[in-house]
């Protein structure tokens, strides 16, 4: 029978948060969907013992069911590995550190039975350091100026899709992903729901700046192309400057108007030139990268085991 409503809860070394986690999931899911849902973990490579639980659960409760992953592929993969097993008529993704409410859920479910196929929840409020809610701040209200599309802001992935929608999403083969971004683009009727964000319950945040700078550069460079034009923009600048320069030197020359002579100031424009240079060779070379990325044809996860869902083998290599 398939269920109205599937969770799908990415988990890395998350044990000190699952047991509050389900103790608060599973009555919010009742109340908004009776008895007709199924929660979905994807263990993302877990080293604390999470793995272990999350088969106790389903153990205790054949709803909750589980992916374990071969090792830690990243939490967009882990997003998008959920939506593959995922066989609710709507799928809904949160974090499983308890920053997403779970009682916000009832108020997804209640748009998208008005027809919203999409479902996504604002944060109005963060309960983080200054400086992740200014970097975040500032990430999404760049993505919004240079992206071709409307990316609202202060989305994360927290929301509700509807079967077409993640149906649609499987289709799309890119490895670099971006979720948020991916949801936007596909279409269909879409509305916020604003929510107020949660501190973590335990334990310390995943999310380190490599991987919070590696998942802004997929915003960036997979739905704009406004890096490659900005490069070339400022090569542009960068030769009229060097132009109008050396026209300058020549006229003052030509009329022997006093002017600064030495090597200082060739040092400073072979330095500015260089630089330029630089910059629009590392740009190209991102957008390089991930075409080479892409091309390679590897897959996006490779899940280790399954637990309550279908067959549950090995080794089984996904897009």
């Amino acid at each position: 029978m398939v269920p109205t409503l599937s969770v799908v809860l990415p988990v890395y070394n998350e044990r000190q948060n699952l047991d509050a986690l389900v103790g608060r999931l599973i009555p919010a899911l009742e109340k908004a969907a009776g008895e007709d849902f199924e929660i979905l973990f994807v263990d993302d490579g877990s080293v604390d013992g999470s793995a272990d639980i999350l088969d106790a659960f389903h153990a205790r409760d054949p709803r909750l069911k589980a992916v374990h992953f071969s090792r830690n592929f990243g939490q967009q993969a882990a997003l998008q590995a959920g939506l593959d097993e995922a066989t609710g008529r709507a799928v809904i993704l949160m974090d499983a550190d308890l920053q997403d409410p779970p009682e916000v859920l009832g108020r997804l479910v209640e748009h998208w039975r008005q027809g919203y196929e999409v479902v996504y929840a604002i944060r109005r409020r963060r309960k983080e350091g200054l400086v992740k809610r200014a970097a975040y701040a500032v990430f999404y209200r760049t993505l919004k100026a240079v992206a071709e599309i409307d990316v609202p802001l202060d989305a994360g992935d927290f929301c509700l899709l509807d079967r077409r929608v993640v149906d649609t999403l499987a289709t799309l083969p890119e490895r670099n992903r971006l979720l948020r971004g991916l949801r936007r683009w596909v279409g269909f009727r879409q509305v916020g729901v604003e929510y107020e964000r949660a501190a973590r319950h335990a334990g310390e945040t995943k999310y380190t700046l490599r991987r919070l700078l590696r998942l802004a550069l997929s915003g960036y460079v997979g739905f704009s192309a406004m890096p490659l034009r900005a490069a070339a923009w400022l090569g542009f600048v960068s030769a009229s400057a060097g132009f109008a320069l050396a026209l300058w030197a020549v006229v003052t020359k030509l009329v022997d108007i006093p002017s600064p002579r030495g090597w200082a100031s060739t040092v400073a424009i072979v330095l500015f030139v260089g630089g330029v240079q630089l910059v629009m060779l590392g740009v190209v070379g991102e957008y390089l990268g991930r075409v080479y990325d892409e091309v390679r044809k590897r897959p996006l996860y490779v899940v280790r085991s399954r637990t309550g869902i279908g067959a549950e083998g090995p080794l089984d290599p996904r897009r």
